[in-house]
C-alpha cells in the first residue's frame, strides 16, 4: 500500500489493487478513515469517522498536493483511465 503524502497527522495511500478504480486516495488519522476521488477535481467518497470540518481540512491538503497525489496514483498504476477517454 504506498503512501504518497504525510502530513501533520494525516496518510494519504492507496492500495496496489486499488489501480482497477479511478484516481483516488485513501486518508487516515488513529481510527478514522476516508477516501477521495482525485478527479476530475477532490471529492469526498467515503467517510468513516472524520467530523465535517476535518474533512474540509483534508480536501484542502488534497487540493494543495493534487498534482502530486495524481503523479504518485500514474507512476504506481499507470496512467489514469479518465486521462485516456
Amino acid at each position: 500500500m504506498p503512501t504518497s503524502l504525510r502530513t501533520g497527522p494525516y496518510r494519504f495511500y492507496f492500495y496496489s489493487y486499488d489501480c482497477d478504480e479511478p484516481r483516488h486516495m485513501h486518508v487516515d488519522r488513529d481510527n478514522n478513515s476516508a477516501k477521495f476521488w482525485l478527479d476530475p477535481d477532490v471529492s469526498l467518497a467515503t467517510n468513516f469517522g472524520f467530523k465535517r470540518k476535518e474533512l474540509r481540512d483534508i480536501e484542502h491538503i488534497a487540493r494543495q498536493n493534487l498534482l502530486r497525489l495524481r503523479n504518485e496514483w500514474d507512476d504506481f498504476c499507470g496512467s489514469s483511465s479518465t486521462e485516456s477517454s
